[in-house]
Order: structure tokens, then sequence, then C-alpha cells
């Protein structure tokens, strides 16, 4: 699957000649740098069942007024962006696929128009996306540390005001790397936005898992029970390991890419590496498909209201 300008251009350097983007892949050697042959299908299946989830999210967030506070916006704005996500990649692979077998036949301007506007949603679906699981990270934060005056801190003015900034902040980032995508520095911002959302994710989770930790350590020690103090540090170390490893292994890959894009254009490493591309697309869309399993679905009240919704019982 050939991606669309500029997520296409952003396979391989643009300051890199081809005839070095060549000579480097076959000095870098072997099939290993062939890349894979990752099928259409698995985009559209990916892509719908990601675009199923979110919305099965989204309606249950809106119908159940219990779920109506900034923790729960929050998500719904998340499983919003993934959906984003999902419409830009079926949107994507289906007119390759009308194109490429004869049935749909489009002038060339129209189709540079339809380009930019699967770019920007990529791009602003991107950016919202893990802005609202720093904003997520953050939220759970106030709710632990600052639980006696969290309804007074994260009011829904505020969560409003942070939603639409959001959402602003996406479209216009999105607009401009579009209109200066083969310029380093755009490049730069995303890697740095990256490297701060990760950063803010692992202080913030570390710091509530061991506030957790030492609270169940005091309550273990009064009532002398280790075992239970063992086993609620296990499953807590294993869902900070899920919800940071998830992150990393899902948007780590492609914005590795676009680090070795700036720094080692023409190695034939890095040029290997550029050939895996579409592999790290897939992961992006995977993240959107795990998202609802581990910020949504994890809640009894939604999961029960979601029960509702498949059942048609509004």
């Amino acid at each position: 699957m050939s991606t669309l300008a500029p997520l296409r251009l952003l396979r391989e350097p643009w300051n890199a000649s081809e005839g070095d983007q060549s000579n480097a892949t076959a000095g870098a050697g072997g099939a290993w740098c062939q890349g894979l042959d990752i099928p259409n299908e698995l985009f559209l299946t990916l892509g719908l069942v990601s675009l199923v989830e979110n919305l099965l999210v989204v309606a249950a967030i809106l119908k159940n007024r219990n779920l109506h506070s900034p923790m729960y916006y929050f998500i719904c704005c998340l499983a919003v962006s993934d959906m984003l996500v999902s419409v830009s990649n079926l949107a994507e692979t289906l007119f390759m696929l009308l194109m490429e077998h004869g049935v749909l036949v489009i002038r060339a301007s129209i189709v540079r128009h339809m380009n930019n506007v699967i770019d920007m949603l990529i791009c602003s679906s991107v950016v919202s996306s893990l802005s609202f699981l720093g904003v997520i990270a953050v939220d759970r934060y106030i709710t632990i540390f600052y639980a006696l005056r969290y309804h007074s801190i994260m009011t829904l003015q505020r969560a409003v005001v942070t939603m639409a900034s959001v959402w602003l902040a996406s479209t216009v980032s999105s607009t401009v790397f579009i209109t200066y995508y083969r310029n380093n520095a755009i490049l730069l911002c995303l890697i740095g936005f990256f490297l701060f959302m990760l950063v803010l994710m692992l202080v913030l989770y570390i710091h509530m898992f061991t506030l957790a930790r030492h609270h169940l350590c005091s309550i273990s020690s009064q009532q002398k029970q280790p075992t239970v103090y063992r086993s609620s540090s296990l499953k807590g170390a294993v869902t900070l390991t899920i919800l940071l490893g998830v992150f990393f292994i899902c948007w780590g890959p492609f914005f590795f890419h676009l680090i070795l894009i700036v720094t080692c254009p023409t190695n034939p490493f890095c040029t290997c590496f550029f050939s895996y591309f579409n592999l790290f697309l897939i992961l992006v869309i995977c993240n959107s498909v795990v998202d609802p399993l581990i910020y949504a679905f994890r809640s009894q009240e939604l999961r029960r209201t979601l029960r509702e919704v498949v059942l048609c019982s509004w």
C-alpha cells in the first residue's frame, strides 16, 4: 500500500536522490531491506474495527448522563481522534483500490484536493490523539493527587476550553505540516511533541503508581496482609506496563522513522528502516483499536451502557 502525500513522502527522505536511495538500499543488502508487503485488506479491516469500537464509545458516553464528566469527555475526544485515524485510513485505501482497478477515474486536480483533505485528517488525528492521551494522564493525576479539589480544578468550563484548544491546535498544526512538510524543522517539532508526550506520561503514571504502591504498603502493614499488597502491586505494575508499552510500541517506530529522516537520510541501514514504513502505519492504526480497550472498556458503567447501545435499548 502506498500512502498519499505527505505521508507518502515521509516513507523516505526528500533530500536524497532516487539513485542514492536505490544504491543505499542495495548496499545495505538482502531481502531484509525490501520491507513488508502489507495487503490493503489489513488496513481496511483494522480501520473498520477501530471505527466500530470508537463509535460505540462515543455513543455510550453521549447516552449515559452518568458519564457526562470531564474524564469521560476526554475519553470521548480520544475516541473521536481515533475515529478520524480510521476514517482517513479507510477513505485513502478505498480511493486507492478503486483507482487502481479503474473503477474510479478522477482528474489529477481533484485527486490533489482529496489528498489534502485526507492528509489534514491524518495529521490532525495524529496530533489530537497524542494530545488527548496526555490530557487523560493529567486528568488522572489530578484525580489522585488533588482528589478533594478535583471538581474545582477540572471544571466543565476548563474541560471544554482544553478540548477546544486541542482541536484548534491540531487543525493549525496539520495545516502547517501539509504546507511545509519538506522542512526538517516541522519534523523536529513533531518529534519533540512525541517525546514531550512520552516523558509526560512516563512521569505522571510512574508517580501515580508509586503513590498507589506506597498506599497499599501502608494498608498491608496495618492489616498484616503482604500477599494482598504484592498482588495489588503486581496488578498496578502490569497496568502501567500496558499503558506505556502500548503507547511506545504503537507510536515509537513511526516517530523513530522521522528521526532517521532528519539524522541519517542516506545511511544504508536507515534506508532499510524506511522500507518498513507501512508496518509503522499499521501500528498507529492498531493504537486506535487498542485505545478503547485501555481507556474506555475498563469502566463498568461504560460497559453496561455499551451493552444497552449494542442491544439498541435507547
